[in-house]
């Protein structure tokens, strides 16, 4: 049975960002430290939070996350309930939350295809 889009499952993805996460002094620095409106700063903080959590859920899990950021992009989706009183750790606020979402996207399919390459050979 393929999930439904939901934009709830986006603020789970997104919690290690949040202020509310445990604690970390590292991971909060690394956070601070990136651009978050830099396309390649995002890319690389993406790679170094988000990638691990990421390929531990399982494969129906990762297409969901995919393809739920997909269809709200092409549902013009601002994101805006996304990101409403989730505090992060961000230096700046995200100006641009769908560029935001489109690095996210596509760092995402990135990893699933890694996984995906790895489970075949």
């Amino acid at each position: 049975m393929k999930k439904k889009p939901s934009l709830a499952i986006l603020k789970g993805l997104l919690f290690t960002y949040s202020t509310e996460n445990t604690k970390n002094l590292e991971r909060e620095e690394i956070i601070a430290s990136k651009n978050v409106n830099n396309t390649a700063e995002l890319s690389e903080l993406f790679d170094i939070l988000t990638k691990p959590d990421f390929l531990l859920y399982r494969k129906d899990e990762q297409t969901w996350f995919i393809e739920t950021i997909e269809h709200y992009l092409s549902k013009k989706e601002n994101f805006e309930s996304v990101f409403y009183l989730l505090d992060t750790y961000f230096e700046d606020n995200i100006t641009n939350k769908r560029a935001f979402m489109e690095v996210l996207l596509e760092r995402l399919k990135d990893y699933s295809n890694e996984a995906g390459a790895k489970n075949q050979e």
